[in-house]
């Protein structure tokens, strides 16, 4: 094309006859209700949303403290009390977008020490915190209210320079703020306090990743640092979410659930913290206590025996013969390899991993050949007078066979903790590593280490039924958060049936769990139980 025809289309285009239609359609755009609601609409929520972040938060003195309470917008209703520096304590109570938060900001000394000197001054304490904090509440109410409509009017104002929009905008973000109080009232859910986050932070936790010299001058250091920060956490989560299941009276029965400790002593402190804190009456380990299962590891065994309770554990396919031999050695262990043993109260049946895989020359049995291992053993305990109450088993796929026979399936081998509830009744706990997958993780160029899990089990004395669990998360070596996530089981006497669908199909043989000590082929580490949703 020539450039003089392009230039003639260019001068057609602009004439200023086109010009002036386009700017009258766009004018007239402008001018429809819809745009204009629209508009304010959208001036309305920038405003309010300004105004709340301005506004959004008060500071009340609450008993001895000075706490800020605080209202923001969120992606998720919740509640949340902030112990700084300790952590944070969250609950989802609401369906509403809005994220309530209380934080101490500071704790005034002179009223503290009145109350450790004068006890007359906690029984005033007692009666004065609620009407505290509903004087604190109502401020906040009244200031955000007033920020949010201030806000949505001055930009409603600034954009349409029109009073009567103006207006409409401000009794728009009133209307606005009545409707999510009125649905977040409607939506509360009192039972979230049953079911607490614990997020926190250990400040300065050493950086024990890199060579191993590294680690061999600050493990020892890295291990005190991580028990006691297992002590503040629990310490601050029984005292803010204290719950039934929590009675010294004889009526729950503790069960702290460890798995995959792979030879890492810091491992030990953490189950001594948590036994401790937790008062535990019977400690369950699902196997892999060691990398190799070879001789020169067999003293690793002997730490069990300073552990305050009852030892249950199960080989792992980690764990030889001789493992299971030094383990049988200690005084408080209870070794289950296809027997029935009651402790604390709680029967409990257990059989070893039938395969060894850092013995590569070794015949070990097909995916397959362990889901009909594991179906032999199951059957063989169905008519067991008494029942039994919890099956602990270290690969998942041995523990299939168990659905429908027993209440509680313990396992875990893949790393990766996670819980679901069979058609059939049972529910499987597959635990994670309580040793961060071992030391053979402490490796600078790791980008997620694998953090140390474990979970704290409750169960009813009296029927023997799993009630509650709090799962506890510990960074991995290098991370520095700590988690504590309290669950309840919502049916827990419900009847356990013979599964009705069909089997989920067998994997073929698969590589050992991420971050395993091993490279040796090993049964498929992250699969779950048969039908069970990951």
């Amino acid at each position: 094309m020539k450039v003089g025809a392009v230039l003639a289309r260019i001068r057609s285009a602009v004439r200023p006859t086109r010009v002036r239609a386009l700017l009258r359609r766009a004018r007239d755009v402008r001018q429809t209700r819809t745009w204009q609601v629209t508009a304010v609409l959208v001036a309305t929520l920038a405003g309010g949303w300004i105004g709340l972040s301005l506004g959004g938060h008060v500071l009340t003195p609450i008993g001895p403290a000075d706490v800020n309470l605080s209202v923001s917008p969120s992606l998720r209703g919740e509640t949340v009390l902030n112990v700084a520096p300790l952590g944070k304590l969250s609950f989802e109570t609401h369906a509403t977008p809005l994220r309530f938060e209380a934080t101490i900001a500071e704790i005034r000394l002179a009223a503290a020490q009145e109350l450790f000197e004068n006890p007359e001054a906690i029984n005033r304490l007692g009666a004065s915190i609620g009407s505290d904090l509903k004087k604190g509440v109502t401020a906040l109410a009244v200031q955000t209210v007033l920020f949010a409509i201030g806000g949505a009017a001055v930009v409603a104002l600034l954009v349409f320079r029109d009073w009567r929009r103006t207006l409409f905008s401000g009794l728009t973000a009133l209307a606005t703020l009545l409707g999510a109080a009125g649905l977040s009232y409607a939506t509360f859910n009192p039972g979230a306090i049953a079911e607490p986050r614990y997020t926190g932070l250990l400040a300065g936790a050493p950086q024990v990743v890199g060579s191993a010299e590294d680690v061999i001058n600050h493990f020892s250091e890295y291990q005190t640092q991580l028990a006691g920060l297992v002590g503040n956490v629990s310490r601050l989560y029984e005292v803010t979410a204290a719950l039934p299941v929590y009675d010294d009276g004889g009526s729950t029965i503790r069960v702290l659930h460890v798995s995959d400790i792979h030879l890492n002593p810091a491992a030990w402190n953490v189950i001594r913290s948590l036994t401790e804190q937790f008062q535990v009456d019977v400690i369950v380990d699902s196997g892999d206590l060691t990398d190799r299962g070879s001789t020169a590891e067999d003293v690793f065994a002997d730490e069990i025996a300073g552990l305050e309770a009852p030892y249950v554990w199960v080989r792992g396919s980690h764990d030889s013969m001789g493992t299971q031999r030094a383990v049988q050695s200690q005084p408080n262990a209870v070794v289950l390899d296809d027997d029935i043993e009651e402790v604390a109260g709680l029967r409990f049946y257990g059989a070893g991993d039938p395969r060894f895989t850092p013995d590569r020359a070794l015949g070990n049995p097909t995916n397959a050949e362990v889901v009909r291992i594991g179906s032999e053993q199951a059957r063989s305990i169905v008519d067991a007078e008494p029942p039994v109450d919890v099956a602990v088993l270290h690969d998942p796929l041995q523990a299939r066979g168990f659905s429908g026979v027993v209440p509680l399936v313990l396992a875990g081998h893949g790393h990766n903790r996670r819980s679901d509830v069979e058609e059939t009744g049972t529910r499987f706990f597959i635990q994670g590593s309580t040793g961060g997958a071992g030391l053979s993780n402490l490796d600078r160029g790791s980008d997620t280490p694998t953090p140390y899990e474990a979970s704290v089990l409750y169960f009813d004395a009296e029927t023997k039924r799993l009630q509650a669990w709090d799962d506890v998360t510990l960074g991995g070596l290098g991370l520095t958060s700590a988690q504590i996530e309290r669950h309840i089981e919502e049916d827990p006497d419900r009847p356990i049936t013979t599964a009705t669908a069909s089997p989920a199909p067998i994997p073929s043989d698969s590589p050992e769990p991420s971050g395993s000590p091993s490279g040796a082929p090993s049964p498929a580490a992250s699969l779950s139980p048969a039908g069970s949703p990951q």
